[in-house]
């Protein structure tokens, strides 16, 4: 309890509401602009080398870099606020906060929400292609139709089996891969989404958390903090963004929704303080902003674990069959996971 006091004390000290929100203002300007050329930047470099010998050896490795971040962002960030907000004295003091370590349970949950979702968008996508493999199937008709295929593929497919003539047929060793590729495109456009969701979530709850802090001793080095944590965040998620190969108008749309996240959720906090005085050091608060942090945290430790290290380390015929470009993306993941754990030091 006497832990407890002294915080009390240092936390009044630097409570004040004209000072924080001066600074708040500058960093909504601070944070999107940071922001934009996080996400931005990968793309812009996608775009101008896309077709170039070394485009997709320059994709893997910005993503494994963004692998890297976004690993540390929840298991150096994220993970341990919501574990610091629960373990607060007004919150741990109580039932059941006191019993059981809710900050690891919700960050389960969050992890196996994510695994569901992967699950349920992979079936539908795999589904709307019709399946996998090349045999034909009779039908009630009497005719032949190949799964994956057109019915018109199917038919000639068909014909082939039935005359066994090969003039004029299809090609189905080709189509294979193609079929192949189509899924894996479509697996990178929904490990992008999801990514962008979780990253969203997170920041939605940065930003009310500080817009709702009357502590200029908190926001202060939060402002600095913040911006090269969205530039190495953005920069990951964009180098997903780039490599899942999406529309210019879906691109665009996807940056900019990452880049205005944070801002609008200091403003939200801000307009929340003012309209209820909602104290961000409340119990109430404190519980909320674990138990968000934890879902978020799991979400984001289960994206960069399964979604985009194992599935380039262990699944990428690019990186398997070049050694040095794999110890390029280790490294670049390495890189990543440390520069964003440095700024742990400040925020």
């Amino acid at each position: 309890m006497a832990l407890c006091a002294a915080d009390s004390a240092r936390a009044t000290s630097c409570r004040d509401g004209k000072a924080a929100a001066h600074l708040k203002l500058i960093s909504i300007f601070v944070i999107f602009i940071t922001s934009v050329i996080g996400i931005t930047l990968p793309v812009f470099l996608a775009r101008l080398f896309q077709g170039k010998p070394a485009y997709d050896k320059a994709v893997l490795i910005i993503k494994c870099f963004a692998a890297g971040v976004i690993l540390s962002t929840s298991l150096v960030h994220v993970l341990p606020d919501a574990f610091d907000a629960l373990a607060d004295c007004q919150v741990s003091s109580q039932h059941p906060w006191k019993d059981f370590p809710f900050s690891g349970l919700i960050t389960l949950i969050g992890v196996l929400t994510a695994l569901f979702v992967d699950l349920t968008a992979t079936s539908h996508v795999e589904g709307g292609h019709g399946g996998h493999g090349h045999h034909g199937q009779k039908v009630k008709d009497g005719e032949y139709k190949q799964i994956g295929m057109s019915e018109e593929a199917g038919k000639k497919s068909a014909a082939v089996e039935l005359t066994g003539e090969v003039g004029g047929g299809v090609d189905f060793e080709a189509q294979a891969p193609m079929a192949a590729e189509d899924l894996v495109k479509l697996k990178q456009k929904l490990v992008s989404q999801v990514l962008e969701i979780g990253i969203i979530f997170h920041s939605v709850i940065i930003g009310v958390t500080m817009g709702m802090s009357q502590n200029k001793c908190t926001i202060r080095p939060l402002v600095a903090a913040l911006s090269f944590h969205q530039i190495f965040e953005g920069m990951g998620l964009g180098g997903c963004i780039a490599q899942a190969g999406f529309s210019i108008g879906t691109t665009a749309y996807m940056c900019f929704m990452f880049a205005v996240t944070t801002p609008l959720g200091i403003v939200l906090g801000m307009i929340m303080f003012s309209v209820t005085g909602y104290d961000d050091t409340s119990p109430n608060a404190l519980i909320l902003e674990g138990l968000l942090g934890s879902l978020s945290s799991g979400i984001l430790i289960y994206m960069a674990l399964v979604d985009l290290i194992a599935l380039d380390f262990f699944h990428n015929k690019l990186m398997n069959s070049q050694l040095l470009l794999k110890r390029a993306s280790f490294i670049a993941l390495v890189l990543g996971s440390t520069s964003m754990s440095i700024l742990a030091l400040w925020a």
